[in-house]
């Protein structure tokens, strides 16, 4: 769904036996829940607002998501960088409202996003990636002074972009690794940089760095334990995972993804994906977030464009740019509240 459709869309929540999918394939109840079936739900999606509604729910949540901002304020202290980071830099200094169509710039969107989000009583802000077009000191210095002072709860997790300087040697999980401990930890607030989860009024929020588009065996052991403890979960990532009829840009467990299909790995000055494509750990994760009886629903990034898919009953949003104003907003209410 784009941001132009509006067209009311509302999704019965369907029943769902089996719960976490060993790497067998094979179905079976979450460990530790004794429960096998999906609670009954629904969830309606007008332009960027969603509402879900759960009998797991038994307090009103609000949640913002933003991704993409794409920030490029950068200072002297980059100007050692400028080789690697040039290209981004200039990337999106001008955008265009995703409403009004009107010209701003990323740091302008972002500001007015907070406000929104503290004039809305936003329980939770998800920020699920690329909000900096690369490790910029300049611009995680400025992003984490105007969160702060927003006094709104957040929740950060890398994008591709967040952590590459182009050009720069290295693969990705170890460059990954490194400008995240140089540049982005503030963010984190002391959380793990890989996975988190933070509970808000009895939902849990759940953050995976999916931003190499693979996902870990310790990330896969971490969302098993969220499944396992019963409560309605949320899960929060950068890039898509696999939707059918999507293409690499839901890159996180697509059968598709690899050396073949990556297009952007000369622009991008990175190495080129593997030839043997995901690992079976990012398969069996994909599997498991689509089976998990407690999973509300998926919200991600990366492609810049607001979508919905249903992958058995689970709805997985994607938000347009912040870099443009764009934003989710989501609530979470009881059935009663229906």
């Amino acid at each position: 769904m784009t941001r132009s459709s509006s067209r009311r869309q509302f999704v019965q929540g369907a029943a769902l036996v089996g719960a976490a999918l060993p790497l067998s394939g094979r179905a079976q109840g979450p460990q530790g829940t004794g429960r096998g079936q999906r609670a009954r739900g629904a969830f309606a999606c007008d332009a960027n607002r969603v509402r879900f509604f759960n009998t797991g729910v038994r307090e009103p949540v609000k949640l913002m998501v933003v991704g993409d901002t794409h920030l490029f304020l950068d200072d002297a202290r980059g100007e050692p960088f400028t080789p690697f980071s040039g290209r981004m830099a200039r990337a999106y200094n001008t955008t265009k409202q995703f409403k009004t169509g009107m010209p701003t710039c990323p740091q302008e969107c972002f500001e007015k996003t907070l406000a929104l989000a503290k004039a809305g009583g936003a329980d939770l802000l998800a920020l699920v990636g690329d909000i900096f077009s690369f490790p910029s000191e300049a611009a995680v210095a400025w992003a984490h002074a105007r969160l702060v002072e927003s006094g709104v709860p957040f929740l950060y997790i890398a994008g591709n972009h967040d952590w590459h300087y182009e050009g720069m040697e290295g693969p990705a999980m170890a460059l990954r690794e490194e400008w995240t401990e140089r540049r982005l930890k503030p963010l984190y607030q002391g959380r793990p940089a890989l996975m988190a989860a933070v509970d808000v009024k009895g939902v849990r929020f759940v953050a995976i760095d999916d931003s190499t588009y693979e996902i870990l065996p310790r990330q896969l052991a971490f969302f098993r334990e969220q499944v396992a403890s019963g409560l309605p979960l949320v899960l929060l990532m950068h890039i898509p995972l696999y939707a059918q009829g999507r293409e690499v840009g839901f890159g996180c467990g697509h059968p598709r993804w690899g050396a073949q299909s990556d297009k952007n790995w000369q622009i991008e000055r990175r190495l080129k994906w593997p030839e043997a494509g995901h690992t079976e750990t990012t398969m069996a994760f994909r599997r498991e977030v689509f089976a998990a009886p407690n999973v509300l629903g998926v919200f991600a990034g990366h492609t810049h464009q607001q979508s919905l898919d249903c992958v058995n009953g689970t709805p997985q949003f994607v938000t347009e740019a912040n870099a443009t104003g764009a934003f989710l907003s989501a609530d979470f209410l009881s059935d009663a509240e229906a």
